[in-house]
């Protein structure tokens, strides 16, 4: 496993270049896509679906469907769910599609149950109808014991490899009174991997600590306060991390898709890139330390960890990841190059103008890669916006479809290969490669320039020397004129 050490000159710790956003960022801004809601908490989408499934903290997921919320939700499991309150941490947290749910209509949930516990849950959509899920398909995939109401994590994804991550909080209680992140015994403070395919669920022999009995064989990584929102880059399948600080620091934790787990990202013995427990000589290089931390000066409290934009409306931020805070709704982007932070754009006044976020509780992704704004607000005033170009000058007048966009691959997943449309406003030089979850190209599939309109783009599952490529996630990345769209695409052998 990989380590970062701590580097510093003149005493302070150098981690990032801060760069101003200033006017040059102005072509960015929101648009409200959803309004009314009872605090959402989080959005995203099956891979290549045109409607938003957005998560409510009471147990319910809403669905935005051709620019409108439906009027029954696609789920409401708000009976077996703690109600939360104003500022609970508890309540239904997540929500992941399976990788074949286009076939097997599997979701899975997570949330407190009203003991307090954790839940993750398997459900399935009704197979006649694509917007409602069946509640009487639960399937309990694993429940765990939470000692305090908060830090009980949220975020839950399906990784490149297939397998369901989700991670716990500390257990609660202030400086993690129990040392639970540290402690290989507990669930409480890890990142967790498991194979869901089938139920009940088992352990991937490849998890870093099959085989220690010290270890539970589940864990991934360790020393983690509350992992509340996190994401896995869409592209080059790397982790990364917005883990809630104590007192004074929030942190961005970084794992490689290289990564074979075993990461111990340093709570309680660290908050930041500091010493917290103990204060002194609390073995810094031996941790996986963050790649960026900010305190909490100017409202800040606790980070919403985000996503890498990978969509195609705004090409401008492509590659990079986007995160803001719950408490100050400051929103920034940031820029790394896989040793170093490069660049961090505060992006609060393009995307929170007039300051009309009160609690930011999520930075997600729709099925092209799209991000969202979810803020939380009350119990009939949450909204939802969608990060778009800002139609200034020609693009008030001309056309504002996207310049560049893939349409979903068909079939997906698939043993033989895949074909999806490339829509292009203008004429340009065209280029479409295929990247495995490594982010390394094994295709180029199309290369040229192309008329404005609709083209098909086919790929038949094999490398660049003709050989059969294994099962596996697979990236369609298309560009052209400085502009990029994204696709992932599911290899079953």
């Amino acid at each position: 496993m990989g380590h970062r050490r701590l580097t510093r000159t003149g005493g302070l710790v150098v981690f990032a270049l801060l760069i101003s956003a200033g006017t040059a960022w102005g072509f960015i801004t929101t648009e409200l896509v959803a309004d009314g809601l009872n605090r959402p908490i989080f959005v995203t989408a099956p891979d290549g679906d045109d409607r938003l499934f957005i998560v409510e903290q009471q147990g319910t997921v809403q669905l935005l469907k051709d620019g409108s919320v439906l009027p029954d939700p696609f789920l409401d499991i708000n009976s077996i769910v703690m109600n939360p309150s104003a500022w609970s941490e508890q309540g239904l947290l997540g929500l992941a599609f399976h990788p074949d749910y286009g076939t097997n209509r599997y979701f899975f949930v997570h949330y407190t149950d009203l003991f307090g516990d954790t839940v993750i849950a398997r459900y399935e959509t009704q197979a006649g109808n694509p917007d409602e899920a069946d509640p009487s398909s639960a399937v309990v995939v694993l429940e765990y014991d939470q000692p305090a109401a908060n830090h009980n994590g949220g975020s839950l994804e399906f990784g490149p490899d297939g397998y369901l991550y989700f991670a716990f909080g500390d257990g609660g209680g202030a400086e993690d009174p129990s040392n639970n992140a540290q402690n290989p015994q507990t669930l409480l403070g890890k990142l967790i991997r498991i194979d869901v395919d089938p139920l009940p669920y088992t352990t991937p022999l490849t998890n870093p600590f099959v085989g220690n009995a010290n270890v539970l064989d589940e864990i991934w990584a360790t020393g983690l306060r509350n992992p509340y929102r996190w994401s896995f880059d869409r592209l080059t399948g790397d982790l990364w991390i917005g883990d809630v600080g104590q007192y004074l620091w929030e942190e961005i934790d970084f794992q490689p898709a290289s990564s074979t787990g075993g990461e111990n990202y340093g709570w309680r013995l660290m908050e930041g890139f500091h010493c917290f427990n103990p204060p002194a000589d609390c073995g810094a290089d031996t941790l996986a330390l963050p790649i960026h931390e900010y305190g909490h000066a100017g409202g800040n409290c606790s980070i919403t960890g985000g996503a890498v934009y990978r969509g195609a409306n705004v090409p401008e931020l492509e590659g990079y990841y986007l995160f803001g805070d719950y408490c100050s709704n400051q929103v920034w982007a940031l820029e790394y190059d896989g040793s170093e932070v490069t660049t961090v754009l505060p992006l609060t006044e393009f995307l929170n103008p007039g300051g009309q976020l009160s609690s930011l509780a999520a930075i997600g992704e729709d099925g092209s890669g799209e991000l969202y704004l979810v803020d939380r607000e009350g119990t009939t005033t949450g909204e939802v916006y969608r990060i778009v170009r800002a139609l200034t000058g020609v693009d008030q007048t001309g056309d504002a479809s996207p310049a560049l966009r893939l349409g979903p691959a068909v079939p997906n997943p698939s043993a033989t290969g895949t074909a999806l449309e490339l829509m292009l406003r203008e004429a340009g030089h065209v280029s479409v490669r295929v990247f495995n979850a490594a982010g390394r190209p094994v295709r180029t599939v199309a290369s040229g320039m192309r008329a404005p309109g609709t083209h098909r783009i086919e790929w038949d599952g094999r490398d660049s020397r003709g050989d059969a490529l294994p099962s596996g996630i697979y990236f369609l990345k298309a560009e052209t004129e400085g502009r990029v769209a994204t696709r992932k695409v599911s290899l079953v052998r």
